[in-house]
């Protein structure tokens, strides 16, 4: 599984991420966890507000 955490990095995107980790770590999900600040990676994936959170492309 992939996850994409998507954010500039401000404390609402980076508290995301903290809980995904957290999520994945205590159900040992098996999973990558990227955190995606890059403006035009973003808005690739069509969000218009961060966070967003994108699992395996969706």
């Amino acid at each position: 599984m992939k996850i994409a955490i998507l954010g500039m990095g401000c404390a609402t995107c980076n508290k995301l991420e903290d809980t995904v980790r957290l999520a994945v770590k205590e159900t040992g999900i098996d999973a990558q966890i990227e955190h995606v600040k890059d403006i035009k990676q973003i808005m690739a994936y069509g969000v218009m507000t961060t966070p967003a959170l994108v699992i395996d492309g969706k």
